[in-house]
């Protein structure tokens, strides 16, 4: 039986062993910092005026195991991980210790031995879920166990917006809508930070691909950027309130992320007033003046760049002027001001490690997992399995032992031990990722819920055997699996290893044939006609094989939502391939920070796309994709009416949805507003999900986010709402109407 909501929330937090509400610390009037009613900029201000230089220097400068290990100055007391921060005891300044967190506490390669943690399932499939308490629940549960570690800065809140279907790291990531995007980052993030720790949102900005990530330029518009990746990110601030924002590896129209002052200075500072902190990624500086100056305030994992440019020589870049002395101030105070605004410089972390309970936290990612799974097809209903099957073959993937996760630096060892684990035998990912599966077997996760059943396992390496296996089963689930990892894209969104040829033979051999997607994207599916039933399960995280059962049998009704498209050819997309693939195929080093070989130049790639990245580029090309976005079936069905929109300065929408089938189920209703302008494509602008029992109505009310609705305009530097009549659509995905509607909005002008 499924835990409730508020039930998962008890017992997570009754599981933390800490306490989240420390003793007040009496302000003395030597101390103002420790005043806690003063702001944390203030109270950070205060401290960098009681700190000598030395310290100061201290705060802007990590130190990254294993390579600092035995330098000078380097801290004896590193945790195996990220990164370290060495703390100032007599001021109360904690050391700050990081640790990659996208998907749990990473420990990729076994740094530290025998270290596990619960690992979520691919942040696509909670971005699936369309619902931010389950962003929230996981950021809280990361959150708790990184701060029982004696971790107290995760490198989580991964919010790059997809722009190519075979991104590397669009598993970490949460689509291709910012809307979507921003709401569920800033949910994880605010998850996080309810330990009293730091996150930070990463990675900004426009790290869209792997290949060449340290090389390439990314050009775009600047209109075009605020309206698309830019407010992913501000959106995510806004909600989450991150200690820190991490800047990426690429070049940004000719600036690397870490160098522009455009980004980092104008848009972060200027326009939206961030008052936090910027940590470069790992290995992403390659300045000292200009990347102080532009607005970095902390080179992280400094000894994976290509200089040691933020100890000696931001010493004498200070004592000569070229960085002032009050822009080294600043970059202390938003170091500070992160960690106090957090909670964790009045709460700190624990000393010693804490117990966690992993039970509790291995529902939060199970729960993740089931609300996740997208149901793409389900011809004749064949799906839910019924419990009475006598014979089930379950075909590929390793689905006897486990379930496969995403690799590079958001990979987790799971609580419960690595059933199949495969080193690469080269690439710019070899040194950091494994190919890797949680121990969660959808095989015997199947067999206890119908433990009446024969039920038989086929690799899938011989396509034959598996279909004369299959052929007399009462129905065949297959498995079929693509790998995606950081530092590399793929390069074929075709399955790997003749999986195509092994799903359509078993389809010709067996007619009740389903096929589960454990992907970190979109693939082609050449055998789709032919197979009546398709999941896409994403990597479902350490209780992926429980959750992928439980919606097998309708234990849980499949409520998940594509939050990406699926294109049905590669020449959808708005690019063929991975730009620089040929530039990069013999250089580990254009992809990778501290991997050896030499140094090459940067190349162009032009987003013609703009704004409209997603769905909106498939709708402004005239494309029918495979799947749209948004896109997601049930075992009921779902119906709208009653729509009655309001305009003026905002654009309200209300309307009935009702569960018009026989069991319970979740929705999400999604509205689609397109703006007067011609050549403009319809956005997501609101969404709610709703979880009906049979035959029941709920009124739903939902207000656009303005931003999506209006243009950027560069010269004033803030958005412009165009007055005019907007149309409107309530869908169940991009592209569907279900209701229409219009309203005329104020012409408006408003700063970010």
């Amino acid at each position: 039986m499924r835990a409730t909501r508020p039930a998962l929330r008890t017992v997570l937090l009754s599981g933390i062993a800490l306490s989240l509400s420390a003793p007040a610390i009496a302000a003395a009037p030597a101390k103002p910092w420790l005043d806690r009613t003063l702001s944390p900029e203030a109270r950070a201000a205060a401290l960098v005026k009681a700190m000598t230089p030395d310290e100061k220097f201290q705060l802007v400068r990590t130190w990254f195991p294993p390579l600092s290990t035995g330098k000078p100055g380097a801290p004896t007391d590193m945790i195996p991980s990220a990164g370290e921060m060495v703390g100032i005891p007599r001021l109360g300044i904690p050391t700050l210790r990081e640790s990659d967190a996208s998907l749990g506490v990473a420990n990729q390669v076994e740094q530290r031995k025998g270290d596990t943690a619960t690992a979520l399932p691919a942040s696509l499939a909670t971005a699936a879920s369309f619902d931010p308490e389950v962003a929230y629940e996981g950021g809280a549960m990361i959150g708790a166990e990184a701060r029982a570690k004696r971790f107290n800065v995760l490198l989580a809140g991964g919010t790059n917006l997809t722009r190519d279907p075979w991104g590397g790291r669009d598993f970490e990531y949460l689509g291709e809508d910012p809307l979507l995007s921003g709401i569920m980052v800033g949910a994880h993030i605010k998850g996080v930070q309810s330990n009293h720790i730091v996150s930070t949102i990463k990675h900004y900005v426009l790290n869209a691909q792997e290949t060449g990530r340290m090389v390439y330029d990314a050009r775009i518009g600047q209109s075009a950027l605020h309206e698309s990746d830019l407010l992913a990110f501000q959106i995510g601030i806004e909600k989450g309130r991150p200690g820190s924002v991490m800047c990426s590896y690429n070049i940004i129209n000719g600036d690397h992320g870490c160098e522009s002052h455009e980004t980092l200075t104008n848009v972060l500072r200027g326009d939206w007033g961030y008052k936090g902190w910027v940590m470069s990624d790992w290995g992403a500086v390659h300045s000292t003046e200009k990347a102080a100056n532009a607005g970095l305030d902390q080179d992280s994992g400094g000894e994976l760049d290509d200089g040691d440019w933020f100890r000696d020589k931001l010493r004498a870049a200070v004592a000569k002027g070229s960085v002032p002395q009050a822009r080294l101030d600043a970059m202390v105070r938003n170091i500070l001001t992160g960690v106090i605004e957090s909670g964790l410089y009045d709460d700190p972390s624990p000393q010693m490690v804490q117990p966690i309970d992993t039970d509790a936290h291995a529902l939060v990612a199970q729960k993740a997992a089931e609300e996740g799974i997208v149901l793409l097809r389900n011809e004749g209903n064949i799906l839910p399995l019924a419990a009475t099957a006598k014979k089930i073959v379950i075909i590929g993937g390793h689905a006897d032992v486990g379930v496969l996760s995403g690799g590079g630096s958001s990979q987790v060892r799971s609580t419960g031990g690595v059933p199949v684990e495969i080193p690469l035998k080269g690439g710019p990912a070899a040194s950091f990722a494994r190919t890797t599966w949680h121990n969660s077997s959808p095989l015997k996760a199947v067999q206890a819920l119908n433990p009446g059943a024969e039920v038989i396992y086929v690799d899938g390496s011989d396509a034959q055997a598996a279909a004369a296996a299959a052929k007399s089963a009462d129905i065949a689930l297959i498995f079929a699996t693509q790998w995606r990892t950081e530092a590399e894209d793929i390069t074929t969104l075709s399955l790997p290893d003749d999986q195509d040829a092994l799903i359509a033979a078993v389809a010709a051999a067996n007619p009740k044939t389903a096929v589960v997607l454990e992907t970190g994207g979109p693939v082609l599916m050449p055998w789709l006609g032919k197979v009546p039933a398709v999941l896409a399960a994403w990597y479902p995280g350490q209780k992926g094989g429980e959750a992928i059962a439980n919606i097998l049998f309708g234990k849980v009704n499949p409520s998940g939502r594509l939050p990406i498209t699926f294109p049905a050819a590669a020449g959808q997309a708005p690019r063929p391939e991975p730009v620089g693939l040929a530039l990069t195929a013999q250089n580990d080093a254009a992809a990778n920070a501290g991997s050896p070989g030499g140094k090459m130049d940067s190349f162009p790639v032009d987003y013609p796309e703009g704004a409209d990245a997603g769905y909106r580029w498939y709708a402004k090309k005239g494309e029918t994709p495979l799947f749209p976005f948004g896109f997601g079936l049930s075992y009921t069905h779902f119906a709208y009416a009653n729509l009655k929109v309001t305009g003026g300065a905002t654009l309200t929408v209300s309307f009935d949805v009702t569960n018009s089938g026989k069991v319970a189920g979740a929705d999400v209703p999604q509205l689609y507003v397109t703006p007067p302008a011609g050549g403009t494509q319809a956005r997501l602008a609101g969404f709610e999900r709703v979880t009906l029992q049979p035959g029941e109505t709920r009124h739903v009310t939902l207000t656009a986010e303005r931003r999506t609705l209006a243009a950027w305009d560069e010269t004033a530097r803030g958005w412009h709402l165009a007055g005019g009549r907007y149309a409107v659509a309530i869908g169940h995905h991009a592209g569907d109407a279900a209701l229409k509607g219009e309203a005329a909005l104020t012409d408006a002008k408003f700063r970010p």
